[in-house]
């Protein structure tokens, strides 16, 4: 919610599980948020960041691994990361 500043008002704002688009709830402690840094043509960190949050559901299957992996590769080809 916005007040007429424009400044979000809300106490809470829930995150989506990106390799699911769930909801991640308060009550989800097995939840994870990974930032994955870009790099350069030598390896050096740029500055920038891709973020990827995970709820609890997908660790508990054991599906992270290839989750992040399919949301990387995607994001790569976006990036021109290589």
């Amino acid at each position: 919610m916005m007040n007429e500043e424009g400044k979000n008002m809300d106490l809470y704002i829930p995150r989506k599980c990106s390799a699911t688009n769930r909801l991640i709830t308060s009550k989800d402690h097995a939840s994870v948020q990974i930032n994955i840094g870009h790099l350069n043509e030598q390896g050096l960190y740029v500055g920038a960041q891709t973020t990827y949050a995970l709820c609890g559901s997908v660790r508990s299957q054991g599906d992270v691994d290839s989750a992040i992996d399919r949301l990387w590769q995607k994001t790569k080809a976006e990036i021109n990361q290589q």
